[in-house]
């Protein structure tokens, strides 16, 4: 046996029986005679509450440097806050990653979770120690996984939750160096289409609406809050009359609604940060919110009672389901002659008309109360396609028009006289402003007739007009 620092020590031992069929482990007299016999295996102390201590054996290893590398690992994780034990399965590391987030997770991210990793990734990767799992492990999954016909975009979102919930749990592995390389990256299967949406036009919606005011009321206010604020429907759910502001024409958006498992509603925090604030209310909202305030006398929430208070609810108080609004959301738009859609659907609306009637993008994204304004390009990119156009439009004309008043500039440039005369033009005009040469004498010059004159120069004589003799 070796002993090594920290409590670690490292020995050989093998699976032979005595006579009574108890193994021998580190007493079988074959590991003194025979190298080969046995695999070595290492076994070290750890703390443990109320001051005992624990002590983990790990076998099986084919070398004593094999050993001890593993027993240093695992020091270095105990000491790191990391459990770097060789012999754990994926489906320890990820039960103990789900009990760690239950305390820092929303509760429906949570469920979600919860289901993705006992329901698909633990059958699948279970049983593999952590240090075994490799990308071929996932791809293999994968492909199994589509060959049932499991649908892509469910199948994405459960490959969603085993980067999220595996890739931290592997990143600690990483760090600690019991795996080369991250298994889950780069994904697999990579993130499916959006497929597009039917959304209303604004005449369909008010089609919807004026029917919706007539067969149902109460839920005509609140899909004229839901279009007219693009609000999330948990937003709308879960909004107070506490957080309702008429008088100053807005209301602040600090929970939402949310079912677990499709029986169990909660009321947590909205979905990002940037979700937390406040909302401008129309005239329109306004009128809709009035309304359900006759209608539901405005009681102040019980801080006992995280649903008491709330805008939208039964007629006992109680919360209105999401799936119980869809369904009835379904039910009269077959009623109103409108397309079928869904409850989300009513903030693709609001973002639809915004857009078209040329508000900007920047403040179209922060009544939406998205994270960032990427957010907002990517989720209405088909909208801002008209937008688009209308650039390239704008361009066109820009330079269709130049294009033609240089086409006119350049036709009355052709029409104007060479360059060569223009050039004689000037040296002629510079010739009649210059002062006259000096003059010629009398004797050399006098003119045959007798008369005294001023002797011109040659080249401004046949300028000169012709005598009347």
């Amino acid at each position: 046996m070796r002993t090594t620092a920290d409590r670690g020590r490292i020995y050989r031992r093998c699976g032979c029986r005595d006579t009574r069929h108890h193994q021998l482990g580190a007493h079988c007299p074959h590991l003194l005679t025979d190298g080969h016999h046995g695999t070595w295996t290492f076994a070290v102390d750890i703390p443990a509450p109320r001051h005992h201590r624990t002590t983990v054996r790990r076998g099986g290893f084919g070398s004593q440097d094999a050993a001890e590398v593993a027993l240093r690992k695992f020091q270095e994780g105990e000491a790191g806050g990391f459990d770097a034990d060789p012999n754990q399965t994926v489906a320890a590391y990820l039960n103990a990653w789900l009990d760690a987030k239950a305390l820092v997770l929303k509760p429906t991210t949570m469920a979600r979770y919860r289901d993705y990793v006992r329901n698909d990734l633990i059958p699948a990767f279970g049983i593999l120690k952590l240090d075994q799992l490799a990308h071929r492990h996932i791809s293999a999954f994968i492909t199994c996984q589509l060959a049932a016909g499991r649908g892509e975009t469910t199948l994405y979102r459960c490959l969603a939750t085993l980067s999220s919930a595996l890739s931290s749990a592997l990143g600690d592995a990483v760090r600690q160096h019991r795996l080369p390389h991250n298994p889950a990256r780069p994904p697999v299967l990579h993130r499916p289409p959006s497929p597009e949406r039917r959304i209303w036009t604004a005449k369909e919606a008010a089609r919807f609406l004026a029917y919706c005011h007539q067969a149902d009321p109460e839920m005509a206010d609140l899909f004229e809050v839901v279009i007219g604020t693009g609000m999330r429907k948990g937003e709308a759910l879960g909004l107070h009359w506490d957080d309702v502001h008429l008088d100053q024409g807005v209301f602040y958006v600090r929970c939402t609604l949310s079912a677990i498992d499709n029986n169990r509603l909660v009321i947590t925090t909205p979905k990002t940060r940037s979700s937390r604030g406040w909302v401008a209310i129309s005239p329109r909202v306004a009128t809709a919110l009035r309304h359900r305030a006759q209608t539901m006398p405005r009681t102040r929430g019980d801080p006992d009672d995280p649903f008491a208070g709330l805008v939208f609810c039964r007629p006992d108080g109680r919360p209105l389901g999401p799936h119980q609004v869809l369904d009835r959301l379904r039910r009269l738009s077959a009623e109103a002659g409108v397309p079928r859609i869904t409850v989300h659907d009513l903030r693709h609306l609001a973002a639809t008309i915004t857009i078209t009637a040329g508000v900007p993008l920047t403040v179209v994204s922060k009544t939406l109360r998205h994270s960032t304004l990427s957010t907002t390009a990517n989720i209405y990119s088909h909208l801002t396609q008209q937008a688009a156009r209308e650039a390239v439009d704008t361009i066109d004309h820009t330079l269709t028009g130049a294009e033609k008043a240089s086409h006119q500039t350049g036709r009355a440039a052709w029409l104007r006289p060479p360059r060569d005369h223009i050039h004689r033009l000037s040296e002629l005009v510079r010739r009649l402003r210059s002062p006259a040469p000096p003059a010629f004498s009398a004797t050399a010059d006098r003119p045959r007739s007798g008369r005294a004159t001023t002797l011109r120069p040659p080249w401004l004589r046949t300028h000169e007009r012709p005598s009347s003799h």
